[in-house]
């Protein structure tokens, strides 16, 4: 029995080395010597076993590591690049607009008026595949007189997105187009066909300047940059768009566009449009 209890209390001595060890930090190890315990009596020489096993001794080793020492320092760095691209199509939203006294003449009418719209398109160039309906209502029109309300006729308005115009041919479009009664346009809003092209290349910059930005606080901190460890796009993709107010409202009065020269209809000036891109990358330091 008192080999027992002495084989127990051994036992029980590693136990709490254990325990301890488990809230060590890596550069305080667990001690897990078993000549720190007391020294047994000539009577252990008789036990079956009073050592720790190898295996065990492994495994309390193992507890210490710091699951930190093979992570790696990063630099986390933002960059904003924008280039400008000249237009070279446009996009004209025509509004066709139709009166009659009933409802099913007025959409009649408004339909055989897109179809006309539609035909004089076609017959400046424009391709059947750019023209699209893009809205579409009708309502009443009401006359008001002695407090009474009656319906005196109907209004109906189609909306004709026509895009893809050559910016060189436009003016011959919109003069042509309101010369042969299209009395209402929109809007007038340019594009570059070329905008996949200009939001690669303001990415590539944006990331040559995040490179750059990070090389700098690496440097001013004590170190330098390594590999990209993450990289996130934060612009929206979406195409640059410039509206020409100034020609659309002079283009919706039908009585100055009678006399414009088509010469002067011409001489459109699309500017420039904006293509701006940002970013985050995140680097590896060391």
């Amino acid at each position: 029995m008192n080999y027992q209890k002495k084989a127990i209390f051994i036992t029980a001595a590693f136990t709490i080395l254990s325990l301890n060890g488990c809230g060590s930090t890596a550069s305080q190890p667990v001690e897990t010597s078993v000549a720190a315990q007391p020294k047994a009596t000539d009577h252990t020489e008789d036990m079956e076993t009073t050592d720790i096993p190898a295996s065990n001794s492994a495994s309390i080793s193992s507890l210490t590591v710091s699951p930190l020492a093979n992570s790696q320092n990063t630099i986390t760095v933002n960059s904003t690049e924008k280039i400008t691209v000249v237009p070279d199509i446009a996009e004209v939203v025509y509004a066709v607009r139709t009166e009659a006294k009933d409802a099913a003449t007025c959409q009649q009418k408004n339909t055989e008026d897109v179809n006309q719209v539609t035909e004089l398109l076609k017959s400046l160039g424009v391709a059947e595949t750019s023209i699209q309906t893009s809205d579409y209502y009708m309502y009443p029109i009401y006359n008001y007189s002695n407090n009474t309300q009656r319906i005196t006729g109907y209004e109906a308005t189609t909306a004709l997105t026509v895009s893809d115009l050559s910016i060189d041919n436009l003016g011959n479009i919109l003069t042509e187009s309101v010369n042969a009664g299209i009395n209402n346009i929109q809007s007038i809003t340019y594009q570059s066909s070329q905008y996949d092209e200009g939001y690669a290349e303001a990415l590539k910059l944006a990331v040559a300047s995040a490179k750059a930005k990070a090389s700098a606080l690496a440097e001013a901190g004590g170190c330098s940059i390594g590999g990209v460890a993450s990289i996130r796009e934060n612009s929206n993709y979406s195409e640059a768009r410039y509206t020409d107010n100034a020609l659309t409202n002079q283009m919706r009065s039908y009585g100055a566009v009678k006399e414009m020269a088509l010469e002067d209809a011409s001489a459109i000036m699309p500017g420039e449009v904006d293509i701006e891109v940002n970013i985050t990358v995140e680097y590896f330091i060391q």
